[in-house]
This record gives structure tokens, sequence and C-alpha cells, in this order.
């Protein structure tokens, strides 16, 4: 299993402590959001600065995915706006399309975006034609690159669950690039399925994965432990589905004890692993039964052709 960690939990360090911490701690991988402090996409020299922060990411080892979810990003005021579903979403469609070529430039394995929180003056049709429409646009710019879209559902925004994510990928015709972010907290928060569930219902289009500690009904993201997941059952699920890409924790209210946080984090993953793990491991045989004497006119039963089946165990 890749662990990875969200640079927005590490949001009171430069980008280049960010990334050797989370190197010196073990994470093999991180979510990058693109931030004012973090590798700003609107400041002067970014070609420069993608290049330097790709051979960065080489040196220390890590894969990276980008996150688009920085807050007064692109309104000062307003801490999302504008979204797909504002009056005027132009400002969101062209960060999300320059996100997708960025992804592109530092080889990162999927971008990840949501919906947003419908505007209460904009009707539910409305805004829905608006997402599709703007979805639609981001696509195009991956299907160009080839980088793949990690839609996340997200709670209390327009596409807030599984089934959401579904009718969103078929009104934009199945697109191969289109694939789902999910995040394992919001799966405990809202879904009606077990998480494990969760990961196996949509195994065939997971191209990233965020992992923290929620309860049911809030949307709160927690450090492992003091939620209600039972995490090695999601790790036994991600490693069924065949997943392969980075599992990021997702712990963006922690900046202010980022390392401590980051370490205690990486613990607990590798102990729920190591759970998970034995857990599967290979029971030994049972005891073979003794033979019993066959009549002495009867012939000698064919051995039995069935294999010794072993638990697969894959981390």
């Amino acid at each position: 299993m890749r662990f990875g960690y969200g640079t927005n939990g590490f949001a009171n360090h430069r980008l280049d402590d960010a990334l050797a911490v989370l190197a010196d701690l073990g994470y093999t991988g991180v979510a990058l959001t693109l931030d004012h402090d973090h590798l700003d996409p609107f400041a002067p020299a970014l070609a420069r600065r993608v290049a330097a922060v790709r051979r960065r990411l080489a040196d220390l080892g890590l894969g990276v995915v980008i996150e688009t979810g920085a807050r007064y990003l692109l309104d000062p005021w307003h801490k999302h706006a504008p979204t797909l579903l504002h009056d005027d979403p132009t400002r969101r469609v062209e960060f999300l399309r320059r996100a997708v070529r960025i992804g592109a430039d530092l080889g990162a394995e999927a971008v990840s975006f949501w919906a947003g929180v419908r505007p209460e003056p904009v009707a539910p049709a409305a805004a829905w034609d608006r997402l599709v429409a703007g979805c639609a646009a981001v696509v195009d710019a991956a299907d160009a690159t080839g980088v793949p879209l990690g839609f996340e559902p997200e709670p209390g925004m327009l596409v807030e669950d599984i089934a959401g994510w579904r009718r969103l990928r078929a009104a934009l015709g199945d697109p191969r690039v289109f694939g789902i972010t999910l995040d394992i907290g919001h799966c405990r928060c809202l879904e009606p399925q077990p998480v494990p569930a969760c990961v196996l219902d949509v195994a065939e289009h997971l191209v990233n994965v965020q992992i923290d500690d929620m309860r049911r009904g809030v949307h709160e993201h927690l450090e492992f432990g003091t939620g209600e997941i039972d995490f090695p059952p999601v790790l036994r699920a991600l490693a069924d589905a065949g997943y392969r890409g980075l599992v990021a924790v997702e712990l963006p209210r922690h900046s202010h004890a980022a390392p401590a946080v980051a370490a205690r984090s990486i613990d607990f993953l590798r102990a729920a692993a190591r759970a998970e793990a034995s857990a599967h491991a290979e029971a030994p045989a049972p005891a073979e039964a003794p033979a019993r004497p066959a009549p002495a006119a009867a012939p000698r039963s064919a051995p039995t052709d069935t294999p010794d089946r072993k638990a697969a165990v894959r981390m």
C-alpha cells in the first residue's frame, strides 16, 4: 500500500520543507493542493517552478496527485468561489484546466476536483447543467494530456455521494478519463453501505484515495482512531480492488501540528496494514485424517485434484 499525505495539512510549511518531512517519515507520495503557498498556479515563472517541484519529487521518491480545493485561491472574499455552479464559472474551469496541465508536467497520477455547493439563487436543474458543462471542458483537457481525473463526491456539495458521481459520469458519456476520488471518511459519513463495500463498488474507476477517520453524519476529518472507522478491512478492500494508487491522509485542519500528526498517521496506517495482513495470512493446514482402509476388492480412489488454496495478502 502506497501511503501519502495531503499538503493542505502542511499549510504553515514551505512546500520543499513539507516534502522533505513527509519523505523522512516514510511516505511514498503527496496529494499536492495547488495554493498560494504551495506551487501557486497563478504566480510568475510557473513552468520553472513546476519543473523544480518535479525534480524534488523525483529526488525524494514521492509520487503525486493534484488536489484543487484550495480556499480563497480564486476569490479573496469567498472560500471556494467561483465553483462550476456559479453564474460565471470561467475562472474555475480555467483553473481546473491549468491544474490538468500542471499535473501532466509533474507526472501526476490524477487530478482531483469536486462540484461545489449550489448557490442558493441557482435552481438545482441549472446547477446540474452547469456542472456537466464544466466537467466536460475539464474532461477535454484531460483527454489531451492523458491525466486521469478523480471527481470527489463531497458532503454538502451538489454531488456528495457515489450515486451522484455515477449519475454525473453517465451524463458526460462515461468518459474513460473521468474516475473517482474516494474519501474514506466521507464513506462513513454518509454512504448507505459499509466503507469496504464503497471501495469495491467503485473499484473499476478508482484513481485517487483520501483517507481519514470520521463519524456517521458529521463531516469532520479526524485523526485515525478518533472516529468510527475500522481501517484494516478498508485496506483489505483496496487490495482486493487492485488499487495501486496513492492512499493519502486528508487532514486539512491539522497544519498547526503537521509533523507530529503526519508521524502518528503513518504509524497508525502501518499498524493497520500489519493487522490486515495478519488477519488474512495463510492459516495452518489442517491435520490429515488417517486413511480409511478400502475393501480388498474395491479399486483405490483417485487422488483429489483440488489445489491448495492460499490467502492472497497484497500490501
